[in-house]
């Protein structure tokens, strides 16, 4: 089983550990290589706030982007604090559920493409919604590196990526992209949260699911009301639906 995470906004400081080495995924070092020397030179531009999207309180945030080859580094386990891992609070998983994480979790970054739990970075920012010049759209440019390199790993695929990250891979009909509702309507902070815990009761699960109907029995047994619909088409994910009730 892979579970797919985006990154979140919110970010520890800064690290404290060596500056950055070899990661996951090293056929991709070229790939993030070209990333990281375009976001340093948009970094140091006049206009880097608006490049690279950053809202006024994150406008001083591009001058650390220039000096990311030498920062300091923290695992991605410990860089990410959004609400999404909040809830799914990687530091408190016991082992076994720990050695599942650095197996199956997948986080993915406009800077890096993907990264696994284990690997150290420094802090930074740039959205996988930005266009960096010269290189374009950042899912665009990541989707063909990201194929070549986990297509070819096996097991069910359960998204719970943002639409900005499921853009840079698709796993095809292997793949269960999770949605979450309350009376109807997707509640953003909610739906982070939920996706959150999802992530953590599975990796806290010793059997994972092999198949789309058994993970969508395994939330059911959880307590989650869901519902499994099928791919509308050939190489399309599946969905399932969770409806948060007021238990949850």
């Amino acid at each position: 089983m892979l579970i797919l995470l985006p990154p979140s906004e919110g970010k520890a400081t800064e690290g404290s550990g060596p500056p950055l080495g070899e990661l996951s995924f090293p056929k991709l070092g070229r790939a993030r290589g070209r990333v990281l020397t375009a976001l340093i030179r948009a970094s140091k531009r006049r206009d880097a706030p608006q490049v690279l999207g950053l809202t006024p309180g994150l406008a001083g945030e591009a001058a650390k982007n220039t000096v990311l080859r030498t920062a300091p580094t923290l695992p991605a386990a410990e860089l990410y604090t959004g609400v999404l891992y909040d809830n799914l609070a990687l530091n408190t998983l016991d082992d076994a559920a720990r050695a599942r994480a650095e197996e199956s979790v997948l986080i993915f970054s406009g800077l890096w493409g993907v990264l696994r739990v284990t690997d150290r970075v420094p802090p930074y920012r740039l959205s996988m919604a930005v266009s960096l010049p010269p290189l374009g759209g950042l899912a665009s440019f990541w989707r063909p590196h990201l194929a070549k390199e986990l297509d070819r790993v096996p097991g069910l695929v359960v998204d719970l990526r943002s639409s900005t990250y499921a853009g840079a891979w698709q796993p095809g009909d292997r793949s269960v992209s999770v949605r979450v509702f309350r009376d109807g309507k997707v509640v953003s902070h909610m739906a982070k949260a939920t996706r959150g815990e999802i992530a953590r009761v599975l990796l806290q699960q010793e059997e994972a699911p092999f198949t789309p109907g058994e993970l969508a029995k395994a939330l059911d047994n959880l307590g989650y009301q869901v519902e499994l619909i099928e791919p509308v088409r050939v190489a399309r994910p599946w969905i399932l639906d969770v409806h948060l009730t007021d238990a949850r």
